[in-house]
């Protein structure tokens, strides 16, 4: 991770959970986090199986020129990302991964921001799960808010171990691929890997890159 925000919503998030795989969503207090609330959001489920926005902070409302609650998750990327957001997301929602994601965001003028997400399993219950976010820039530009962003381009991904990464949050990210083939998403298992559910870990620093397979009410 490089932003601090996500560091810092790591470290709680971590802190709530303790040796559970997530907290529960009920345990997150807004209070707590309120320098970190513009820039968080949550997802959660709708009848067709997608993540929608539950909430949204206000500058991340504010970037995009709209109220996001409500809206798919996906509908913000790329065509090309689609499939591999998705994936990600499911990811979190279903196997309880914790997901960074490098980006660049462009506005409907071209112009172009970094941004670093992070997705958070939240326990709701097989019926009902949700993952707590943050999305934050890189440089917060000063156009950003008035030239609207219209897409999302990742950039890289990386997938944590909290267990056993949370004193080492800051391995880059694996290059994402153009095409995601059906259920692969970085090729080739390494030597030295190991397994984390269905997710591919490789041990490290911060020279070493990752791969994988791919608030209350």
């Amino acid at each position: 991770m490089r932003q601090d925000c996500s560091i810092e919503l790591f470290q709680y998030w971590n802190s709530l959970r303790g040796t559970r795989p997530a907290p529960r969503r009920v345990e997150v207090e807004p209070a707590e986090i309120r320098t970190l609330l513009a820039d968080t959001f949550i997802l959660e489920r709708d009848t067709n199986g997608d993540a929608v926005f539950r909430l949204a902070g206000t500058r991340l409302c504010a970037a995009y020129g709209r109220e996001l609650k409500g809206l798919s998750f996906i509908s913000l990327w790329d065509d090309r990302d689609q499939k591999l957001i998705s994936k990600l997301v499911q990811n979190t929602f279903e196997e309880q991964a914790v997901v960074v994601v490098d980006y660049h965001g462009i506005s409907e003028r071209g112009r172009q921001e970094t941004f670093e997400l992070m997705l958070l399993p939240l326990d709701g219950g097989t019926e009902a799960p949700r993952c707590l976010g943050v999305s934050s820039s890189a440089e917060k530009p000063f156009w950003l808010g008035a030239d609207l962003l219209v897409s999302a381009q990742i950039d890289g991904i990386r997938m944590i171990d909290p267990d056993r990464e949370a004193d080492n949050l800051h391995r880059a990210a694996v290059a994402a691929p153009t095409l995601v083939p059906d259920e692969t998403v970085l090729g080739i298992e390494p030597s030295g890997a190991r397994r984390v559910r269905h997710l591919l870990v490789l041990e490290g620093g911060r020279e070493e890159n990752a791969q994988n397979n791919a608030f209350e009410d």
